[in-house]
């Protein structure tokens, strides 16, 4: 889910950068400062927007730099628990697929692709289910629900997302109007 958050902070603008608009360094310092942190109460930051800026800084002893204050909205992706989402398979390995939903890539386990078993296929880079034989690769696009979060503001972990689709019309989207199709067929055909 996306959601528009407001903040306050202090940022330190060098003297390096005083010849510069105002703004436009508010806007540089606190992209470089937030965009694509994560902060486990708030959720990962995407974007930066409506940065509006003190026009008076402080100056603090043995301290050249300005020291402005700043509010602005931050553009933040926080997945939630049952979460339905949409999003492009982008890697395909021996233990599952992951996909990108948003700003993450969530990992669809294979058993938790469908009621089926799928097996690797290295040279064609799918997974192939051994009953359905349905095939899913890289550029494919499915809908899966969010079934476990792990967040973590220490960058090497950051933010972890585990998906199913082992649901009903969940899956790959082909398959699900597949379905759908043969319960159409089966309600208009009694």
């Amino acid at each position: 889910m996306f959601k528009l958050v407001g903040m306050k902070d202090t940022i330190r603008i060098p003297p390096s950068e005083f010849g510069k608009p105002l703004k436009e360094v508010a806007v540089e310092l606190l992209k470089s400062k937030y965009e694509g942190l994560l902060i486990p109460e708030v959720g990962l930051i995407v974007s930066i927007l409506n940065v509006k800026v003190s026009e008076i800084g402080r100056i603090y002893p043995r301290d050249p730099s300005l020291h402005h204050e700043v509010e602005f909205d931050a553009l933040v992706y926080i997945p939630l628990l049952h979460e339905l989402v949409e999003g492009e398979v982008m890697i395909v390995e021996d233990i599952g697929v992951f996909v990108r939903i948003g700003p993450i890539d969530g990992f669809i386990h294979k058993s938790q692709i469908q009621d089926d078993y799928f097996t690797y296929d290295k040279k064609q880079a799918t997974v192939v289910g051994l009953k359905s034989k349905r095939v899913l690769r890289k550029g494919d696009i499915v809908r899966a629900r969010i079934v476990s979060i792990s967040m973590s503001s220490q960058r090497s972990r950051g933010l972890r997302v585990a998906l199913t689709m082992r649901q009903p019309f969940l899956g790959k989207i082909e398959w699900i109007r597949e379905e759908l199709r043969k319960l159409k067929k089966g309600t208009t055909g009694k």
